[in-house]
């Protein structure tokens, strides 16, 4: 059974709990989820263990309120360079720096992303990650909207373009198979991704 914890209403129990948020992350970052612990997030707080389990029931209660840094960092230049995007984009320029910012949002957040995909199973971690999908979906085709860029479809298409990117980025980063040229396939996701939205 869930213990009662402290929902802080003063701002000095506020930045309390954001820094344990802050350590958890950099830790999760740094050596995994399952290689972290409650007394290491404690610590790297610079709070007590007892204080910690007064906001959160556990380790994973602490992981799920990580997750929105995790998505403001590995999601931020995306959104930027949605943002950037104007009436005449070409897609053959703008969908290789897509793949780049997948690349690299992969590598930067490598043990982030091992944690979360450990736990992909898990309601509320799968609930977030389905609702930063829908928003990203929903972001992307208003901005070719608000651009003038008809997209016949664009939900359907935008959502099967981010699961080819994401599985692109994951293979790329996490698999590497001696069987694999990359940079054929590559080429091969950017003339799918072109031809989707052309």
């Amino acid at each position: 059974m869930k213990r009662t914890v402290r929902d802080p209403q003063q701002q000095r129990a506020k930045e309390k709990k954001q820094k344990i948020i802050q350590a958890a992350y950099e830790l999760f970052s740094e050596v995994g989820y399952h290689g972290t612990n409650t007394a290491e997030i404690a610590k790297r707080a610079g709070v007590s263990t007892g204080i910690v389990y007064g906001y959160f029931n556990d380790k994973k209660d602490i992981l799920t309120s990580a997750l929105e840094i995790y998505i403001e960092k590995a999601f931020g230049p995306f959104f930027d360079a949605l943002n950037e995007l104007s009436a005449n984009v070409k897609f053959c320029d703008f969908i290789p720096s897509v793949l780049d910012l997948a690349i690299n949002s992969h590598k930067q957040h490598a043990k982030m992303h091992e944690a979360l995909q450990s736990m992909n199973s898990d309601e509320q971690v799968n609930h977030q990650f389905l609702q930063i999908e829908e928003k990203i979906t929903l972001q992307i085709c208003q901005k070719f909207e608000q651009i003038g860029i008809p997209i016949e479809h664009c939900n359907e298409k935008v959502h099967l373009a981010m699961d080819i990117v994401q599985s692109f980025a994951h293979e790329f980063v996490f698999d590497n198979h001696d069987y694999i040229n990359y940079v054929e396939m590559r080429k091969m996701v950017e003339r799918i991704l072109i031809d989707l939205f052309n």
